[in-house]
């Protein structure tokens, strides 16, 4: 099966082209609106090193699947 998405408004120019496997071990602050000061800050707080690292973290798949069961109550 074949998945296509248009990242070009989710990530920095630079990663748009990237294969996926890249793209996760590209800096969190290859995502649009992540800056190098967010990505330092992540780094500090939680270990987040790469996009990987951040869709990986348990704080974040906790708060990212609380918003969705709210959003499915709505």
């Amino acid at each position: 099966m074949s998945i296509s998405a248009d990242l070009a408004k989710q990530l920095d120019k630079a990663y748009e082209d990237l294969p996926l496997a890249d793209l996760l071990d590209a800096p969190v602050a290859a995502l649009a609106g992540v800056s190098e000061g967010d990505a330092e800050k992540l780094a500090a707080a939680f270990g987040i090193k790469t996009v990987r690292d951040l869709g990986a973290n348990k704080h974040f798949r906790l708060a990212a699947a609380l918003a969705d069961l709210d959003a499915s109550t709505r």
